[in-house]
């Protein structure tokens, strides 16, 4: 991970409450996903795009979910709804497979509600933003993306870690964080880059896209981190670790760590 960022934890946007598990009986929708041909929601407010940046379209979910999951391939809340006790029968080959099918279900997601940015020659670096105003937690999204199959496909026990403690946690402690400004802050969910890209400077870019935008708006920027090497890098972007988290149900607890980097004007009066 050296000279460049390591994953940041895996999330969904809880904006306005912690998505709950959509109640479709399987006879009442396809049993085949597919992507809606309708245009994809833009985010209210769309950054402008530095050189070698661009937006994700809907077609291109896959090969940008595959480039964070090679970045997120050993991340411990990546893995912590798959390496669970009642899927030790599972192959590796079936919990890669379930990994990828995960992080296409938050890709697509975040491409109709929020802001999926790639650099590179082939999806090198990928970053998914909520931004102000914006969460993925309504049925049609739910629907659209696929992430209503996270009820059939995760295990019982994976359900548990991911529907009763990893969402209310993420919700509650952004909120607690964040307060009344939860609902009008920049959210980096996820950002990643292949093993042979890094070092390439392509995660500053793909950061600093936003937080240029968010320092002109006079918003503050908020991420979860699951790495202890990520947080040393973080804080040269501006951002300051709030508080640290656990997620308690695995045989080690999984920490997160809660960053938030203030608009650049608020920053320097605190200085």
């Amino acid at each position: 991970m050296a000279k460049t960022l390591s994953p940041v934890a895996v999330t969904f946007s809880t904006q306005k409450g912690a998505m709950k598990p959509a109640k479709l009986p399987l006879n009442d929708v396809r049993t085949k996903f597919r992507i809606m041909q309708q245009e994809p929601n833009a985010p209210a407010v769309t950054p402008a795009l530095p050189d070698g940046l661009r937006i994700v379209k809907a077609e291109e979910y896959k090969e940008a979910a595959l480039c964070l999951a090679q970045a997120f391939a050993e991340d411990d809340v990546a893995r912590y709804f798959i390496d669970v006790p009642d899927r030790e029968h599972w192959s590796e080959e079936e919990k890669w497979a379930l990994h990828v099918e995960i992080l296409e279900y938050v890709t697509y997601a975040h491409i109709l509600k929020g802001l999926v940015t790639t650099i590179g020659d082939n999806y090198e670096g990928v970053a998914l933003w909520m931004p102000p105003g914006q969460n993925m937690d309504d049925f049609l999204t739910i629907l659209r993306s696929g992430m209503w199959r996270l009820n059939y496909r995760l295990s019982a026990e994976g359900k548990r870690r991911f529907f009763t403690e990893f969402l209310p946690l993420l919700h509650d402690t952004k909120h607690a964080t964040l307060g009344e400004r939860d609902d009008d802050s920049w959210y980096l969910v996820y950002i990643g880059t292949k093993p042979g890209a890094r070092g390439k400077g392509y995660c500053r870019k793909l950061i600093e896209h936003v937080t240029k935008q968010a320092d002109r708006e006079g918003r503050a920027v908020y991420l979860e981190s699951s790495n202890k090497k990520n947080p040393p890098i973080y804080k040269r972007f501006g951002f300051e670790t709030t508080r640290t988290v656990h997620l308690q149900r695995s045989e080690k607890n999984v920490e997160l760590d809660i960053m938030v980097r203030e608009p650049a004007a608020v920053a320097q009066e605190k200085k």
